[in-house]
């Protein structure tokens, strides 16, 4: 995923479980302005299926100007089954993934407990899904850019990756350049309080998961004294620069990878033999085959299983050790040249769906995180980053610096990121998990310390995020604070689960 900050959606792992095992398929601070009562929208629910309701919000396109242009937030609840409290509002992650298709999900995303007394209500921030989407490529060109060589080492593979970077950004400021100043996260922070009252909440309930958890904390920093319970699982570090975000995400998914190495060498159907070490040697010489004879392509739609292809393929599982047996037979066939099911895994990681269209989660991603903090202008700072990071991270460093290179090029400016604080919010809950693949556990303990009412649990567990994982500690840790109020005591540490 060519993003600082991968999420996936608990819907998307329990597909990527299900669709493919045993098958060969598939940040600023103050008290801000264009939140609150003023200006409060009514939301006209109306019955979208499954007993869900759904509803339009318009917001401002720029918050500088609350009574100019506005766009419209695509909305969906889940009314409460029980005894209502209020509502909860959830954020799967991304940034770019859909909260509407998050809360579809709502009877795996949140507990019953949970669902018994709140309207569960998603939301896809602006810019994604159905909220006045960012648009790029078309279908074909992002085919062609995902699998661009993200770890190239020669000046050839280098000029590539920077045309097809160029191409990215310009494409996105022909399709979306009105859009772009303005679908940051403290702009959909802002949208998330006019939701909160439009919903009809004095204050906020809220889960955030992995980019969600900046968006959570951005809120709290803006309204802290709108927080009612902020859930922030999986979290992002606000305080680090892009390229050091993208260098612990790729030691995050080197953790990961050896901890799925080692479970896999005591299976049965592992394809690999002997240590860790050696597992890695060999995926590190597929990668390497990858790069100059692509694997095959079982799936008839002509795209070439490259290096990129193959890496995200493999990125995918590390998400949910429940598909850990996926990436065993996945890696089992890869080794022998087919990656036809490496192939499955990547479309589900960056939404490219079944009929080989794409949700525009790889370009609002982009779109967020490229205007979220100031990137290197100069494609030679990421080079050097590229090969720093490869030193820790030799799998999986160099992938992930090269994937924010578009955000050389963007056509709107990305601002300094700001202290997160959020000083007189009551207690947030922060949760991290100690091999979390993709926001590793140090950036918990940094956002849990960075609030000045953080609360951090921690998970001795694997896999993206902790709340309903499997995890009975976290998921009545959460719930009870969700529901009572009651919050842990900070630095509890749940478990492995046995």
């Amino acid at each position: 995923m060519r993003s600082q900050v991968v999420a996936v959606l608990a819907a998307v792992v329990t597909l990527l479980a299900s669709a493919c095992t045993g098958t060969d398929a598939n940040a600023g601070s103050g008290s801000g302005t264009g939140g609150g009562e003023a200006g409060r929208a009514s939301l006209g629910w109306e019955e979208c299926g499954d007993g869900f309701e759904c509803a339009k919000l318009p917001v401002p396109l720029d918050h500088a100007k609350p009574d100019g242009e506005k766009i419209e937030l695509s909305v969906i609840r889940l009314p409460a089954s029980g005894d209502r409290i209020g509502s909860i509002l959830l954020n799967p992650g991304g940034p770019g993934a859909s909260g509407v298709k998050y809360a579809r999900g709502a009877r795996t995303a949140v507990s019953k407990a949970v669902r018994d007394r709140f309207d569960v209500v998603g939301f896809d921030p602006r810019g994604v899904g159905g909220s006045a989407p960012v648009r790029c490529l078309s279908t074909s060109e992002l085919d062609t850019y995902v699998g661009l060589d993200s770890s190239p080492d020669s000046p050839g593979e280098v000029t590539m990756l920077e045309e097809g970077s160029r191409r990215f950004a310009s494409g996105c400021q022909a399709r979306s350049g009105r859009l772009l100043p303005h679908v940051g996260t403290i702009d959909a922070a802002r949208d998330m309080d006019l939701l909160r009252a439009a919903v009809g909440d004095s204050r906020l309930t809220y889960l955030g998961k992995s980019y969600g958890t900046q968006l959570g904390a951005a809120y709290a920093d803006l309204f802290p004294t709108r927080v009612r319970a902020l859930v922030l699982d999986g979290a992002v570090d606000p305080s680090l620069s892009p390229l050091e975000m993208n260098t612990a995400q790729a030691r995050g998914f080197e953790v990961a990878l050896d901890a799925f190495l080692g479970d896999c060498l005591t299976a049965t159907d592992c394809p690999f033999r002997g240590s860790v070490g050696s597992a890695r040697a060999e995926i590190a010489a597929l990668l390497r085959r990858a790069d100059t004879a692509p694997l095959t392509n079982g799936t008839g739609d002509g795209r070439t299983v490259t290096e990129a292809w193959t890496t995200l393929g493999l990125i995918t599982p590390l998400y949910d050790r429940q598909a850990w047996p996926v990436l065993r037979q996945a890696l089992g066939r890869a080794l022998k040249g087919d990656g036809t099911t490496l192939l499955r895994l990547a479309d589900l990681l960056i939404d490219r769906e079944a009929n080989g269209e794409y949700t525009n989660q790889t370009e609002s991603n982009l779109a967020v995180n490229c205007v979220d903090a100031p990137y290197p202008r100069d494609s030679g700072a990421y080079a050097t980053a590229a090969r720093e990071s490869a030193k820790d991270a030799p799998l999986f460093g160099a992938y992930v610096m090269w994937s924010s290179l578009p955000c050389a090029y963007w056509p709107a400016k990305g601002g300094p990121r700001a202290k997160i604080d959020a000083p007189g919010a009551p207690p947030i809950m922060v949760v991290g998990t100690e091999r979390d693949p993709a926001t590793p556990y140090q950036w918990s303990e940094a956002l849990a310390s960075q609030l000045s009412s953080g609360v951090l649990v921690g998970f001795d567990g694997d896999g993206h995020t902790a709340y309903l994982t499997g995890s009975e500690c976290v998921d009545r840790l959460v719930d009870d604070y969700l529901i009572d109020l009651t919050v842990p005591k900070d630095g509890t540490r749940c478990p492995k689960i046995s």
